[in-house]
C-alpha cells in the first residue's frame, strides 16, 4: 500500500480518537479489488489467503490504535446479490452455486483473519474481531399454519443462520439448510449437494471465531411456504418460501424497507436464545428517504425513536446483552443500485454541488440528544 494512503487512514483514526470517538473498522464492505475479482473473487479459494494477508497488514499497521474490527460486512448480501443474482458488484449471475461458494470462502477468510489476530496481535493490542451479519426478522404469514412456521425457520436459517451457525455454534451450516440443499440438488440430478462442505479441520477452525455479535437490521417479512420444486436451482428456490410485506407497515422511501421496529426486538431475542447469548452490537439500522428529502424529517425520527424503544425493551425485559447501536448512516451516500436518490444519512449531502455541502436533518439533531444523554429522555417527541 502506498505510504500516503496509510497516512490518510492514520490521520482519520487519530482525528476520531482525538474527538472521543472509538473507531470500529470494517475490512471489507463490498469493495473487492478488480485484480482479485479477475482471479475469481470470493468464488476462488485464493481469495481466502489474500484476505488473510490483507487483514494481517491492517492489524499490524493500525492495531495499535484500532481495537474493534469487523472482517466482512453482510456476507449474505455479498453472496446473494454479488454472485447469485448479479445486482451488486461483481454482478455475477451464477444461481444455485455461486452464492454458496462465495459464502463458503468468506466464512473461511473471516475465520483465518480472526485466528491471525488472536495468535499474533491480541496479546499486545487487546482488540476484538467479529463479522457483521444482516437479517430480517420473519413471522409466519398464517400463524396457525405449520407449513408457514417451518418456512420461517428456513428463511432465518438461509439468512442469519448461514453464517452465524458455523461461526458462533458448530463450525458448520444449519442442519435444515444442509438437508434442504442436498435434497434439492439430488432432485435436480446433481451428484452432490450444491452447498460446499467444511472438513472436520475447517469446522474446528471456524467455530467460535467472533468476539461479539454484529447485527444489521432493517425490516421484517411475513413468510409463506411455497413449493419451488419445479423451479431452477437457486438460493431463493432452495428456501421454498415466499416473503411478503404487510401492507399496513409504513414504507418511508426505498421500496423493500418497511418500518417494523418490533421486529428488531424479536430478532435480538432470537440471537440471544440461539447463539449462546452473545454480546451484541447493532452495526446498521436506518430508514431511507427518497429525493427530494425534507430536512425536517420528523416522521423518520419517529421511526428511529420507536426502534430505540424496542431496543430498550430487549435490554430490560428480554435481558439481551446489547452493548451498542450504530445508525446507518452518518451521511447520505451511494446506495448501490439505487445510486444517490435514496437517503439514509443523518446529514443531507448536496450531490449537485462540487463542494458536497452537508446539512443536518432534524433526525441528526434529535439523535445527538440521545447519544449525548445516553437515553431517549432528551429527544423531541412532539409532532
Amino acid at each position: 500500500m502506498q505510504p500516503r494512503r496509510i497516512a490518510y487512514y492514520n490521520k482519520l483514526i487519530d482525528d476520531l480518537l482525538a474527538n472521543g470517538i472509538t473507531p470500529l473498522v470494517t475490512l471489507y464492505h463490498f469493495d473487492m479489488p478488480q485484480s482479485i475479482e479477475d482471479q475469481g473473487g470470493w468464488k476462488s479459494e485464493k481469495t481466502v489467503d489474500l484476505f488473510t494477508e490483507y487483514a494481517h497488514f491492517c492489524f499490524d499497521t493500525f492495531g495499535n490504535k484500532v481495537k474493534w474490527w469487523i472482517t466482512i460486512n453482510e456476507p449474505h448480501i455479498v453472496a446473494r446479490f454479488g454472485y447469485e443474482e448479479g445486482l451488486f458488484a461483481p454482478g455475477i449471475r451464477d444461481p444455485g452455486t455461486g452464492a454458496y461458494q462465495a459464502a463458503h470462502n468468506m466464512i473461511k477468510a473471516h475465520a483465518k483473519a480472526w485466528h491471525v489476530y488472536h495468535l499474533l496481535f491480541k496479546k499486545t493490542q487487546h482488540g476484538r474481531v467479529s463479522i457483521a451479519l444482516d437479517s430480517d426478522w420473519a413471522e409466519p404469514f398464517d400463524p396457525s399454519s405449520v407449513e408457514d412456521q417451518e418456512a420461517v425457520k428456513r428463511y432465518i436459517a438461509f439468512n442469519l443462520g448461514w453464517f452465524a451457525q458455523p461461526i458462533f455454534i458448530s463450525g458448520d451450516y444449519p442442519p435444515i439448510m444442509k438437508f434442504t440443499i442436498s435434497a434439492k440438488s439430488k432432485q435436480k440430478g446433481f451428484s452432490a449437494s450444491r452447498l460446499p462442505e467444511f472438513t472436520e479441520e475447517e469446522k474446528k477452525m471456524v467455530r467460535g471465531t467472533a468476539d461479539f455479535f454484529c447485527l444489521n437490521y432493517y425490516t421484517t417479512r411475513k413468510i409463506k411456504h411455497q413449493d419451488n420444486s419445479q423451479g431452477k436451482p437457486g438460493l431463493e428456490t432452495d428456501k421454498d418460501v415466499l416473503a411478503v410485506k404487510d401492507p399496513s407497515w409504513p414504507v418511508p422511501g426505498i421500496e423493500w424497507l418497511s418500518v417494523v421496529p418490533w421486529g428488531l426486538r424479536k430478532l435480538l431475542k432470537f440471537v440471544k436464545d440461539n447463539f449462546n447469548d452473545p454480546e451484541v452490537y447493532i452495526t446498521e439500522n436506518g430508514f431511507a428517504q427518497s429525493d427530494p428529502a425534507p430536512l425536517d424529517d420528523f416522521q423518520r425520527w419517529e421511526y428511529f425513536r420507536q426502534t430505540l424503544l424496542e431496543v430498550l425493551k430487549g435490554i430490560h425485559i428480554d435481558d439481551v446483552n446489547l452493548k451498542g447501536y450504530f445508525v446507518w448512516s452518518l451521511l447520505d451516500n451511494f446506495e448501490w443500485i439505487y445510486g444517490y436518490n435514496q437517503r439514509f444519512g443523518l446529514y443531507h449531502v448536496d450531490f449537485e454541488s462540487p463542494e458536497l455541502p452537508r446539512t443536518p436533518y432534524r433526525s441528526a439533531l434529535e439523535y445527538k440528544k440521545v447519544i449525548s444523554q445516553n437515553g431517549l429522555g432528551g429527544s423531541d417527541e412532539k409532532s
